[in-house]
């Protein structure tokens, strides 16, 4: 196991003394954040939501689709989950996905249901 010191200011410190023991799911779970915002993920599912609360169009709704790079992430969530080898920051990472993927259905049921409303 690595050992690494880190300086941060003291406000920061006092809120993560209560986490104090879940240190590296903190900094897992950040870190993961940074590489997602870096592979388009995290953008990807910003814009998704962005455009869903923007009540958008339905011709809108039904273009959303997810990037090469999300969709291979989530595919490489699945797959270590079927082998059980889901930490508890990539469960929590599948669990945000799977949400805003239940969203996206929800809005182009939806938005369907507008567009034959219309004809």
């Amino acid at each position: 196991m690595m050992e690494i010191t880190v300086q941060v200011p003291d406000a920061l410190g006092q809120r993560l003394r209560r986490y104090q023991e879940r240190l590296p799911e903190v900094l897992e779970r950040g870190l993961r954040e940074v590489v997602a915002e870096s592979s388009g993920a995290f953008q990807d599912e910003s814009g998704v939501l962005e455009v869903l609360a923007s009540e958008p169009a339905p011709d809108q709704v039904l273009a959303l689709h997810p990037s090469a790079q999300l969709q291979a992430r989530v595919a490489d969530l699945l797959d270590s989950g079927k082998h059980g080898e889901l930490s508890p920051a990539d469960e929590a990472e599948l669990e945000r996905y799977l949400a805003v993927e239940h969203l996206v259905r929800l809005a182009k049921a939806h938005a369907y249901k507008r567009l034959a409303a219309r004809e």
